[in-house]
């Protein structure tokens, strides 16, 4: 696993909360990721990387963030980027997950940010593990 220990550590407390579920997600390989970054022209960064391969398959709480194995799902990130760049979220923005506000989106420098009626909130957490654990585990 790339993950380091932290990162781990999260994982698995995320792997504990998670909603048992009678048809699980399907975790992605890394060539569904490269087919995503080829159908939305723009590379994932590599932490986000890490939480699509490793933990994509969880439902935890009320938020729905993207997912990278199944292109009919409704939360599959190759359909949820461009309809969240048609709604205004900026281009080299990638969608983490939509929300009430807007949305939760990864910078290219693997920050959290939350994007709200055309604006870019300040970092809503320093990485997708830190936005996993604080953000998501308590939707």
């Amino acid at each position: 696993m790339a993950l380091n220990e932290d990162f781990e550590d999260v994982l698995e407390a995320l792997q504990d909360i998670a909603e048992s579920v009678p048809v699980p997600l399907d975790l992605p390989e890394h060539d569904d990721l490269v087919d995503i970054e080829e159908a939305i022209l723009l590379p994932i960064p590599p932490l986000y990387r890490d939480f699509l391969l490793y933990a994509s398959d969880l439902i935890i709480g009320s938020l729905e963030p993207a997912t990278a194995a199944d292109p009919s799902s409704h939360s599959y990130l190759a359909d949820m980027a461009p309809d969240a760049w048609e709604q205004g979220l900026p281009r080299e923005l990638l969608p983490v997950c939509p929300c009430p506000e807007g949305y939760y989106a990864v910078t290219q420098d693997d920050e959290i940010v939350l994007w709200s009626g055309g604006e870019t909130t300040e970092e809503a957490a320093e990485s997708i593990w830190h936005w996993a654990r604080d953000i998501w585990a308590n939707s």
